[in-house]
């Protein structure tokens, strides 16, 4: 039975760029918790955030897609992070799925509705319209003021995004803050025991 391994990080609820690129966490031990690792996961991924309606039926390059992306905007992140010049082709990435989805709402009548407007999202252009909500959330948040507050776990190997909610902040969870300072204790105590071994 496999259940989330950490809650989501703070800004993770307002953000779904921060949420894709933390669809893939790693874990002590080695381990990889992958929320894209198949079809049917991405699938279930995207509808659980309202990224494309209950019953949508994707195909594998939709997976492949997503995938893409959250490598593109991790990339991005990082860079941003660590203040290092983006990798070009991570931001070409970005830009072709912020252009990919149409943005016009047509107009529909349905006979018991009347007139209201929709926008087109064929079977074939789902992924592009969620992967271009996606784009959107990471391009508003990296040109923003709250980009001063990205931050990437510091607790190995975590290696999710954040926004940090006060200054100090270096965890993305208390779980990954509790590990870390158990393994700083266990590194003190060994320490003051060596010299007692001597």
């Amino acid at each position: 039975m496999s259940e989330r391994p950490l809650p989501p990080s703070p800004g993770a609820r307002e953000h779904s760029s921060i949420e894709l690129v933390n669809s893939e966490i790693h874990l002590p031990g080695g381990k990889i918790n992958d929320a894209l690792s198949t079809l049917e996961s991405t699938t279930a991924w995207l509808i659980e955030r309202g990224l494309v309606s209950r019953g949508a039926s994707l195909q594998s390059y939709c997976q492949n897609r997503m995938v893409g992306l959250r490598g593109d905007v991790r990339k991005a992140f990082a860079a941003h992070v660590t203040g290092v010049a983006v990798d070009p082709q991570a931001l070409s990435g970005i830009n072709a799925a912020l252009a990919s989805a149409p943005h016009a709402s047509l107009l529909r009548y349905a006979p018991d509705e009347g007139f209201f407007r929709s926008l087109e999202h064929p079977t074939t252009r789902l992924v592009e319209h969620a992967m271009s909500v996606v784009a959107e959330d990471a391009a508003a948040l990296l040109a923003s003021d709250d980009a001063e507050l990205l931050a990437q776990c510091e607790a190995e190997p975590c290696s999710r995004f954040l926004l940090k909610t006060h200054g100090r902040r270096q965890w993305c969870s208390t779980r990954c803050g509790d590990r870390v300072r158990a393994a700083r204790s266990y590194a003190r105590k060994r320490t003051q025991m060596n010299p007692v071994q001597k």
